[in-house]
C-alpha cells in the first residue's frame, strides 16, 4: 500500500494529473483525482487522506472534521477563501497556496479589458459582424490620456496594472489600507481613501481578494459616488462586486461599461450554471471572461508544480515555502503556531 494518499478535490486541467503524479509518486504517494462540486462529495476520500489539493472545490469545516491524518491542504492559486483556514489550524493541518505565479497574466488581462471597454471594441466587433460599418456604433469614445485610474488593491498585481497603465498617460490613485502613502508613491500613484478614489476615477480597477470584509465592496452606495460614465474592471474575485447594484448602475448610465473576469456567482464553483441567472449577461456594455485572467500555459504549469511540491515537502517532513497559517518545524516534526 502507498504510504501517502493525496486527494485532488477537483481540477479542470484535463490530463489526469500528470504533473502532480510526476512530483508526488516518487515519494510513494497515491494520487486520487476527484471532481467534487460539493463538500459531501469529498468526505469519503478526505477521511483517510494525507493531503488534499483543491482548485475550486470548497474544503470547509465539515471536510476537515472527518480528516483523520491529513497534514496539508494545498490550494492551486492565491486566494484561500474556499478553505476554512481557522478550522484547519485548529485541527493541526497546514494550508498552503501558490504565490507570484500569475502577476503578469492578470495585469495584462486587466489592461486588455480596460482598453476594450475604453475603445468600445466589443460594440464595434458586434456591429461589424452584423454588417454595420460605422465609427458611430461605438460612440462616445473618449481619449484615455489625461484621465484618472483608481486601483483598489495595490498589491503586486495592482502595482503591475498601474505600471502598465502609466504608459497611456493616466493619473493613478490607489486604495489599499495595508500600504503607506510613501509606499504607494514609489509606484507613481497617490494613496487615497475609498470614497475619494470612487468619486475621482474615470476607470476603477478592482484587484481585491475575497474576505468577509470585501464581499460587495462595491455596492449601491459605492456606485452612487462614482462619476457618470465611469468604467469598471474587476480582475479580483467576483463577489467583491454586488452584481445587482452593478446592473442598476449600468442601466442608469452611471457606469458606462464593465469588464468582469468572474461574475458574483462564480460559475466554476457550481455544479450547474446558466447565464440567464445573471442579468449582466444580457447587457451590450458588459464583457465577462471565464475567470481566465490568471491563465497562460506557463502560469498553469507553475501553479500545479508549486502546489504539488508544497504537498511533497510537507509529507517529507520539510518546511513549505508558502504557508498560509503559521507553521514551525521542530526536530523534524511539524507543529502549528496557535491561530
Amino acid at each position: 500500500m502507498a504510504p501517502f494518499k493525496v486527494v485532488i478535490a477537483d481540477s479542470d486541467y484535463g490530463d489526469d494529473a500528470v504533473i502532480e503524479r510526476a512530483i508526488l509518486e516518487p515519494i510513494g504517494a497515491r494520487v486520487v483525482l476527484l471532481q467534487a462540486k460539493s463538500e459531501a462529495a469529498l468526505l469519503e476520500d478526505a477521511a483517510d487522506c494525507d493531503a488534499i489539493m483543491n482548485q475550486y472545490a470548497k474544503v470547509g469545516a465539515a471536510t476537515i472534521a472527518v480528516m483523520r491524518r491529513c497534514r496539508v491542504i494545498a490550494r492551486y492559486g492565491i486566494g484561500v477563501d474556499i478553505v476554512d483556514v481557522q478550522a484547519a489550524t485548529l485541527a493541526g493541518v497546514l494550508v498552503t497556496n501558490v504565490r507570484d505565479y500569475c502577476t503578469e497574466e492578470v495585469a495584462d488581462h486587466a489592461i486588455a479589458l480596460w482598453l476594450s471597454l475604453s475603445r468600445k471594441l466589443a460594440q464595434y466587433d458586434r456591429a461589424t459582424h452584423r454588417g454595420v460599418w460605422r465609427w458611430q456604433s461605438g460612440a462616445p469614445v473618449h481619449r484615455i490620456s489625461g484621465r484618472t485610474m483608481g486601483i483598489v488593491g495595490f498589491g503586486k498585481i495592482g502595482k503591475a496594472i498601474g505600471s502598465r497603465a502609466l504608459a497611456f498617460g493616466v493619473e493613478l490613485l490607489a486604495y489599499d489600507p495595508y500600504l503607506s502613502a510613501a509606499g504607494v508613491a514609489e509606484h507613481r500613484a497617490r494613496k487615497v481613501d475609498k470614497d475619494e478614489l470612487l468619486s475621482r476615477s474615470d476607470f476603477v480597477m478592482m484587484q481585491v481578494p475575497m474576505t468577509a470584509e470585501t464581499r460587495h465592496f462595491l455596492g449601491a452606495r459605492e456606485f452612487s459616488l462614482m462619476k457618470p460614465g465611469v468604467f469598471l474592471v474587476n480582475t479580483g474575485r467576483g463577489p467583491t462586486v454586488d452584481n445587482r447594484a452593478l446592473y442598476d448602475a449600468l442601466v442608469s448610465g452611471r457606469v458606462a461599461g464593465a469588464a468582469l473576469d468572474d461574475p458574483e456567482e462564480e460559475p466554476a464553483k457550481r455544479a450547474s450554471w446558466d447565464p440567464a441567472q445573471n442579468r449582466l449577461f444580457g447587457l451590450e456594455n458588459v464583457i465577462v471572461t471565464p475567470h481566465s485572467a490568471y491563465y497562460s500555459e506557463q502560469s498553469i504549469r507553475l501553479a500545479r508544480e508549486t502546489a504539488a511540491w508544497e504537498v511533497r515537502r510537507v509529507l517529507s517532513g520539510e518546511r513549505p515555502k508558502n504557508p498560509v497559517n503559521n507553521v514551525r518545524l521542530a526536530s523534524g516534526a511539524m507543529s502549528l503556531d496557535p491561530p
